[in-house]
């Protein structure tokens, strides 16, 4: 996967990881409940609790912040370590570990705001929304097709090509479900329902890939 947005530590650095992290959530918050264009950096700094000159010390610009918001947001249920396939992991477990954050990260409530925003603002600045892209849904869609090539390179799975998998992977996981939360029609799945249809969904791929 591409280098994280998180800088590596050095002297000092935990007091200016809180205040990034503090910033970062300052962010969501505001970008999905203000929008966009109404969310300024001032805003944003009194939010955090820090000044307008910390904010743009940690990020160049709001685009910037935006961007490493997105980002935050998917390393919360998908890490970077869920991408990692050790010699002796089951690709079935590995499978259903992803799947399940994913799941969790796409019906969030956060996710789903976001989501309809990113909608909302197509029409009118495609910059934006490919900064949301390369941020969140590009990173976690490479994250995946570069395991499936371990996969197959191991003979874990036989996968073609590894970029075509990953999006039907990950659209299996989406499922009508997810579509009818992003319209109102639907509740997000949960416990029991949620744990099934994520099995259900890796079972479909493995049958489809499996070696």
């Amino acid at each position: 996967m591409p280098n994280k947005v998180l800088p590596p530590s050095g002297p000092g650095r935990p007091k200016d990881l809180a205040k990034r992290q503090a910033i970062l959530e300052a962010a969501k918050a505001l970008f999905l409940n203000k929008g966009y264009d109404g969310s300024s950096m001032d805003a944003i700094a009194a939010e955090a609790g820090v000044s307008k000159l910390t904010v743009y010390s940690h990020f160049t610009d709001k685009e910037t912040l935006f961007a490493a918001a997105v980002q935050s947001k998917c390393e919360e249920q998908l890490p970077e370590l869920l991408f990692e396939l050790s010699e002796d992991a089951p690709i079935e477990q590995v499978l259903l570990n992803i799947g399940r954050g994913f799941h969790v990260l796409i019906n969030s409530c956060e996710s789903v705001a976001l989501h309809r925003l990113m909608v909302s603002l197509a029409a009118q600045d495609s910059k934006l929304s490919k900064m949301f892209y390369d941020a969140g849904p590009q990173r976690v869609l490479h994250g995946l097709e570069e395991l499936l090539r371990q996969a197959d390179q191991a003979g874990k799975l036989r996968i073609p090509d590894p970029l075509s998998a990953a999006d039907q992977f990950f659209c299996l996981i989406k499922g009508g479900a997810n579509f009818r939360l992003l319209i109102g029609c639907g509740e997000a799945q949960q416990g029991e329902a949620a744990e099934q249809h994520v099995r259900d969904a890796v079972g479909v791929f493995l049958r489809a890939y499996r070696a």
